[in-house]
């Protein structure tokens, strides 16, 4: 009972103060989506998390508490799973690295990343039900319900994670992403080990197909490898699931080549190898220095989030060529420094029509109609089906006392998104024909 009160105490430590969180840049698109949509099959990759989004609603605190708890909840697992295995102190080391490194800090601090957090959840559940059961031999009830677990949380396993569909995300091309995950899977490890330079949105050079299949080589030798010295020390085991482990994230094409919270599932191969290697460590107070470093890295990163101006401030440091932090930003800052993050974009990606879109709604917040009919009409020439374009140039429009126009605006913006709860106010609040 101390060592999980103590793992406790590390969670809380590290991650408590993502309850002060408010939502991230891909939390608001999970108020939009539909927990079912037509023709959707029930076991549906993801439903299990929309069902928890929908539980949630949207209260960011309850958002944040429901995710602070499932990663306590994977942390107490994973210290149960390892200790029949390699004993109190092992596990607990394990399970403590698992709890507190910086590298979970997209997982546990964006609600969007709370497939990642049920999956894992799900799989040490099978796991733990099966060593359970392996220890149940005189109680055939016992040996029952915990292999009719099993099979739920494996099913489950996929049922929780949205990120495991073989459809690319819109905007994503496969082939480039597949390309830079050699570099990802690098950047991933250095993070791993030296754990320094986090960013949302890291700027991710696309080698050449040559060196992306040299470097996807390497990584399957380096699995044979470790494949065949598996027998040598129980740490090496762990690394080679880690590894393996990081094979999915690197095959479903997502939005952006590299996202941290990808990496929450293979975190439990690597922790619990450097569980077992910190066990062995004299004095153990070294051991207890490297989980207080680790614990003060990830408050850190919790403490970048919880701010949105800090999340993409240090986005832009670490990638100034990349439009994303400048558009992300400008959202968060006032308006003479977002027109001027949304100008360098438009000098870096004249043809994005997110840009136009996003210093329209400024320009309409600043009540400079005329200037935001401009941007906005400029964005839909570039994306027609933009329904909430569509409906701040609607906004404009009506400012302009050009009613007939904005009633269009309104009424195709509802076509496109009939959810759009703002296009229906608007819509209600012009004068009858």
């Amino acid at each position: 009972m101390r060592e999980r009160l103590l793992l406790l105490a590390a969670t809380l430590a590290a991650y408590g103060a993502s309850l002060g969180s408010g939502f991230h840049f891909d939390d608001y698109a999970i108020f939009g989506a539909p927990v079912f949509r037509a023709g959707q099959p029930w076991l549906s990759a993801g439903l299990l998390t929309k069902l928890t989004f929908w539980l949630t609603g949207g209260s960011a605190v309850a958002g944040h508490a429901l995710n602070l708890a499932l990663h306590a909840g994977v942390v107490l697992l994973l210290y149960g799973c390892l200790k029949p295995w390699y004993g109190s102190r092992a596990s607990c080391f394990a399970a403590a690295i698992f709890a507190v490194h910086p590298l979970q800090a997209w997982a546990v601090n964006s609600i969007a990343a709370r497939g990642f957090l049920l999956a894992a959840l799900f799989g040490l559940a099978a796991l733990w039900s099966w060593l359970k059961s392996r220890s149940a031999v005189e109680r055939p009830a016992s040996r029952f319900a915990f292999r009719v677990m099993t099979l739920f949380c494996l099913a489950a396993l996929v049922w929780a994670n949205p990120e495991w569909t073989l459809h690319a995300a819109p905007g994503v091309h496969s082939a480039q992403f597949w390309l830079a995950q050699s570099v990802v899977a690098a950047r991933y490890l250095r993070l791993l080990v030296i754990p320094r330079g986090f960013t949302v949105d890291p700027d991710i050079p696309a080698p050449s197909a040559v060196l992306a299949c040299a470097a996807a080589l390497v990584w399957l030798l380096g699995i044979g490898a470790l494949w065949r010295w598996r027998g040598t020390h129980p740490s090496i085991r762990w690394i080679l699931a880690g590894l393996v482990l990081m094979i999915p994230g690197a095959l479903f094409p997502a939005r952006g080549p590299a996202a941290d919270d990808r990496m929450y599932i293979p975190m439990i191969g690597f922790c619990a190898a450097a569980g077992i290697l910190l066990a062995r460590i004299k004095p153990p107070v070294l051991a207890i220095a490297v989980l207080v470093l680790l614990t003060a890295a990830g408050a850190s990163r919790t403490w970048v989030w919880l701010s949105e101006e800090r999340l993409w401030r240090e986005a832009l440091r670490h990638a100034p060529g990349e439009v994303r932090p400048r558009i992300q930003l400008a959202l968060q800052v006032r308006a003479t420094e977002a027109l001027e993050l949304l100008n360098q974009a438009a000098q870096l990606e004249p043809h994005n029509p997110e840009i136009p879109a996003h210093t329209g709604k400024v320009l309409l917040d600043e009540q400079q109609y005329d200037a935001a009919l401009t941007e906005l009409s400029r964005s839909l020439a570039l994306d027609p089906r933009n329904a909430v374009a569509l409906n701040n140039r609607g906004v404009a429009l009506a400012a302009l006392n050009q009613t007939a126009a904005a009633r269009l605006d309104f009424e195709q913006a509802l076509e496109i998104d009939p959810g759009l709860a703002e296009a229906r106010e608007n819509l209600s609040k012009l004068p009858a024909r």
